[in-house]
């Protein structure tokens, strides 16, 4: 398939282009229809919403608030009137506002006046939902509230039609993170063409994905949440799927490779890794459906289909666009010194093989290091509390938060979320003092019944976001309305979020079996071994637990907060910890199979477990870091999209990549499996039978025939100043990996293993207290002479 596309390259580059253009086309015509819903069968606010549906049929349209506040004086003095009241009948003619409910008109206007007369509230109710009413109407809205300001009054507005408007524009997260990708593929590549292959990649899957996911929106309840996320994800993994496969493209140009069959062998090698990472994440974002939560079903459809379309993009889209580069992917200071001096030797070196020795050296120390640092970054896991984010929440600056703030000051700060028990049928009067008496509640106002249903409106003295507000919630269901003998239910914003979180704290154990499950079995059929997904289990757990640490520290702490520019502390969205685990348990997978993959690739060269974790992290660990800086840096951009929830798992997920890759996949794993030797590779005959075969590496040459005359293979193993090494162990090996002989040298060095027939051969030497040497060798139908030189502490790598 690479090499169809690599040849083919016009043709794959016109289809992409198509696609995407006619996708945006019709996701343009189409519009969007997301819809954010929360269904939360058998509980309390569930009954609650029933019956208020029941009794008041469903409003179309956002309701969102007028706040305003004198300094001196009254709200209801004249020259505070004559300045408010035509601002609100300017804004009650607008086309698309359906009703204006001020405090000047109407026996209900007295209660949107604060009882010391200082700020008053005015309600304004649209006839479409926030999503769909048009921006320029809101600011008209915005522009002419805003103008009715004078010294000594200040006029702030609050609902989610007002905060859409204020939001960042669209996309200027993913073009902040675009721009910092670049910067840092710039400097890994040193060349402005393969610095632009990874983004094309990510654009096109990040863009088909999110028309796509625009278009499903009209067949399938999907969040507004999904396309960030969608993009979120997508960028990360659509940059570093092409980041892995082009810098094996590179590579093999480098050693003197064709670039047709340099690209071939790259996406036969690093594609297949590619494609194994891709199904690990859609896998561990499926994991979300074991939770059961309708709203988080729309985000496994958005950011599975934005990674399927990632991963298709690097393995069909990138070998046709290295057909249209050639040798150009590489800088022109390489492409210069290839031609001067020739192939490089395959040998990792400079920092990432020191810091490979290092990890082989002091295994002990470094595995206690990481695991000290990861623990006390976990710490603040324990006080983590679950909720909602609401505009309480919003940076100071903005008119929502102004406006929050207004409405606590003047009618308390429960104000800003009420409760509703709903009650059917019998005498609400009981439930109506009960509440009334109950610690926490600032008032409580039974609303005319209707069809049989009674709405009590419930003001708390404490924020939605409080804990106070969550015991009240406990204490009026479990306490206050059996005491009264009623059939009600607690409902409202609050006590849904409220709800929203038990359920998922609930059935997180559930969701973290299951994508912990899934992981252990395709690691285990990939790597053939027990051990190795087993440590990448618990490797994910402190990953994840060091991750949620940081988020409760910054967001429910309020640590560096207003440094970030994210407004007050608060709980943590309920949402999150299902999403945030299903990525970053997708990601980390990532790295485990990338810097795994390598490893088990020299192991089954040499069967060297030593040698086989010191290679593949030296090989790998300078790609993955550039991978993982990557992530971070397009994670942290979406702290600008003005989303709460994606700025808190944009944080979330930079520091859970950044503490996986730096932390864990390049100095906790190595140094373990550096300690667990080669039991790293232990498998059970029994069941080694039964499982598939599903390589990540491709299928490599078996024994050739013995066809031809045997021979042998013999020579001489020396240091570097050309003594002889007694004992080394010279093992002969397919390419693919079976051994076929294996012999200690003598005394003088020597040694000579037998080769069955003529063909191509892995020569692998290695000694106590020297490093180890692997080289292909061309064997004809004579003996071949060859000499090995060992050095000491050398890291010598084999493809």
């Amino acid at each position: 398939m690479a090499r169809w596309c690599y040849r083919h390259r016009l043709v794959v580059l016109l289809l992409w282009v198509g696609a995407l253009f006619g996708l945006g086309a019709s996701a343009s015509t189409a519009g969007s229809d997301y819809a954010n819903v929360f269904s939360l069968p058998d509980t309390d606010s569930k009954s609650a919403y029933d019956l208020m549906e029941k009794a008041f049929p469903a409003r179309a349209g956002d309701t969102d608030t007028v706040v305003w506040k004198v300094d001196e004086g009254s709200v209801r003095d004249a020259d505070v009137r004559s300045r408010i009241q035509p601002a609100l009948e300017k804004i009650a003619k607008m086309k698309g506002v359906g009703d204006v409910a001020g405090p000047y008109t109407g026996p209900q206007g007295a209660a949107q006046i604060s009882r010391d007369g200082h700020i008053a509230y005015a309600q304004i109710t649209f006839t479409q939902r926030a999503n769909e009413i048009p921006k320029e109407l809101v600011e008209d809205v915005v522009d002419t509230a805003r103008d009715a300001r004078r010294d000594g009054l200040q006029v702030e507005l609050g609902g989610q039609a007002i905060q859409r408007v204020q939001e960042p524009p669209q996309g200027l997260a993913e073009m902040v993170g675009l721009a910092a990708a670049a910067i840092v593929l710039f400097l890994a590549f040193g060349s402005l063409f393969a610095m632009l292959l990874p983004i094309a990649v990510a654009v096109f899957g990040v863009g088909m994905g999110m028309f796509g996911t625009q278009l499903l929106s009209h067949t399938t309840d999907i969040p507004d949440l999904a396309p960030l996320l969608s993009s979120l994800i997508g960028l990360g993994v659509g940059i570093d799927y092409a980041l892995f496969i082009v810098t094996r493209h590179r590579r093999g140009i480098l050693k003197g490779m064709d670039p047709e069959q340099s690209a071939v062998t790259a996406l036969n090698t690093s594609g297949r890794a590619v494609l194994f990472a891709g199904g690990t994440v859609c896998i561990a974002l499926a994991g979300m459906l074991v939770t059961n939560l309708r709203f988080l079903d729309g985000v496994v459809i958005g950011t599975s289909l934005t990674v399927v379309l990632s991963v298709l993009a690097a393995v069909t889209l990138l070998p046709a666009l290295l057909g249209f580069l050639g040798p150009r992917v590489l800088s022109r200071r390489q492409r210069r010194r290839l031609a001067a001096e020739g192939p490089e030797q395959e040998r990792a070196s400079g920092l990432a093989a020191r810091w490979s020795g290092t990890v082989q050296k002091r295994p002990r120390t470094i595995a206690a290091l990481a695991l000290v640092v990861m623990a006390v970054l976990a710490l603040p896991v324990l006080s983590l509390r679950l909720g909602a984010t609401d505009q309480g929440n919003d940076d100071a600056s903005t008119t929502t938060r102004k406006a929050y703030d207004l409405l606590a000051e003047g009618f308390g700060p429960g104000f800003n979320g009420p409760l509703q028990v709903v009650s059917e049928g019998g005498d609400a009067t009981a439930l109506v003092k009960g509440i009334q008496a109950t610690e926490g509640v600032a008032r409580a106002v039974a609303l005319p019944p209707a069809r049989g249903v009674t709405v009590i409106q419930v003001i708390p003295t404490t924020s939605p976001q409080s804990k106070e507000t969550d015991d009240l919630i406990d204490t009026l269901r479990g306490e206050v309305i059996p005491r009264a003998g009623a059939e009600a239910h607690v409902g409202g914003v609050t006590a849904v979020s409220k709800d929203f979180a038990s359920v998922t704290g609930d059935r997180l154990p559930y969701f973290i079996a299951t994508i912990i499950g899934l992981g252990f079995l395709l690691l285990l059929v990939a790597f053939r071994s027990l051990v190795v997904p087993l440590t990448a289990a618990v490797m994910n757990l402190i990953a994840a637990a060091a991750s949620f640490g940081v988020l409760v520290a910054v967001f429910q702490w309020g640590w560096g907060l207003d440094l970030l520019g994210l407004g007050k502390e608060g709980p943590i969205n309920a949402f999150l910890p299902v999403i945030m685990l299903s990525l970053l348990f997708g990601l980390s997978m990532d790295y485990q199979v990338f810097l795994v993959s390598r490893m088990h690739e020299e192991w089954v060269h040499t069967r060297d477990n030593a040698r086989a974790v010191r290679v593949g992290l030296a090989e790998t660990s300078r790609v993955i870091n550039s991978a993982a800086l990557i992530m971070v840096c397009v994670f942290l951009a979406f702290v600008l999209s003005g989303d709460s929830g994606a700025a808190m798992a944009g944080v979330g997920l930079a520091a859970a990549v950044a503490l996986d890759a730096f932390l864990l996949r390049t100095a906790l794993v190595p140094a373990a499996m550096h300690l667990l030797g080669a039991s790293n590779w232990w498998l059970p005959a029994w069941l080694e039978k039964r499982l598939p075969h599903l390589a990540v590496e491709p299928a490599e040459e078996e024994t050739p025939a013995a066809d031809g005359p045997a021979s042998v293979v013999h020579g001489f193993v020396r240091d570097a100043t050309g003594a002889p090494v007694d004992g080394a162990s010279v093992t002969l090996l397919t390419t693919g990996g079976r051994r076929l002989d294996r012999v200690r040298s003598l005394a003088d060095g020597s040694y000579i293993v037998s080769v069955p027939a003529p063909g191509t051969y892995l020569l692998a030497a290695t000694a106590s207290s020297y490093g180890a040497r692997a080289r292909h060798v061309t064997v004809g139908e004579g003996p071949l002479v060859y000499d090995v030189e060992l050095v000491e502490g050398e890291v010598d790598a084999v493809n």
